[in-house]
């Protein structure tokens, strides 16, 4: 068949069309794919209690509200999310495979990450802290030389404890609660991963009066959704469904709902921070 110069770039102008508006090569992006099917696939780490905790298949939590205002925003309806299970040194491959369509699950931007997806938000800033049992003297990472101290695996927290605290010996498992079960029982000094991921497991009934946060922070882990990296337009989106919510009271409800529970206020989202969508 032979093929005009003018039919040659009226295909190329539709597919950079294409590309532009969702996710380029890779497929649709988060718009199109809940306009199409009115249903998105979000990943979550399903054993942090206050961020995201299933129990007998329901999913509850800070980032897990977070996730439902994003699909409000996207015109789908919290019933229609398929929730799936990640874990933390999954999330990239999870993405980029197409498993979810994006990622709410305590997630660090970062630079590293940033080469493989792109981060809608931030919408919290976390701090990498540490919870010991409730005799413990341990007062801050300071106290740590000697100790024994579980992160889970993959985690940036588990890369700064080895890098910044040399001298403690470094216990990875590939869920937190495991790490819960060596603090109490003594294997273990203290657990180190973001505040709020700690707060959380301090708040289950179970726990408290055993362990106690030590509330001092000692890094800036702010809290994305990951996504495809070529979805440019999807991160755009979700970044206007999170200012959105810090307008109209839902991000604050989304807090006071779950995390708030523990007594902390709801924080403020600094919306000057969204720049990572085109960085």
């Amino acid at each position: 068949m032979r093929v005009t110069r003018a039919a040659v770039v009226v295909v190329a102008a539709l597919s950079f069309a294409t590309g532009a508006c969702g996710g380029g090569d890779s497929g649709p992006g988060v718009i199109e794919k809940a306009a199409e099917t009115g249903t998105l696939a979000i990943g979550v780490i399903p054993d942090q209690p206050g961020l995201s905790l299933k129990t007998d298949g329901t999913y509850e939590g800070f980032d897990v509200e977070i996730g439902k205002i994003v699909a409000r925003g996207l015109g789908v309806d919290p019933a229609n999310i398929q929730w799936k299970d990640i874990s933390l040194p999954d999330r990239e491959q999870a993405i980029k495979e197409g498993v979810v369509d994006f990622v709410v699950a305590a997630y660090t931007i970062n630079a590293a990450r940033k080469k493989e997806i792109i981060f809608a938000g931030p919408y919290y800033v976390a701090g990498q802290d540490l919870l010991v049992r409730a005799d413990s003297t341990i007062s801050g990472p300071e106290d740590l030389e000697g100790k024994v101290v579980c992160s889970n695996a993959g985690s940036t927290s588990a890369r700064r404890i080895r890098s910044q605290y040399p001298n403690t010996r470094l216990q990875q498992y590939d869920q937190d609660v495991r790490c819960l079960a060596d603090l109490e029982s003594g294997a273990v000094d203290a657990v180190s991963t973001d505040d709020v991921v700690l707060l959380g497991y301090s708040m289950r009934p179970e726990n408290v009066g055993k362990f106690k946060l030590v509330g001092k922070t000692f890094s800036e882990e702010p809290y994305g959704i990951g996504l495809e990296k070529e979805d440019r337009a999807g991160c755009e989106r979700i970044n206007e469904i999170l200012k959105a919510a810090a307008r109209d009271g839902s991000y604050e409800a989304a807090w006071e709902a779950t995390l708030g529970r523990g007594g902390r206020p709801a924080p403020t989202l600094e919306v000057s921070r969204m720049t990572h969508c085109r960085a």
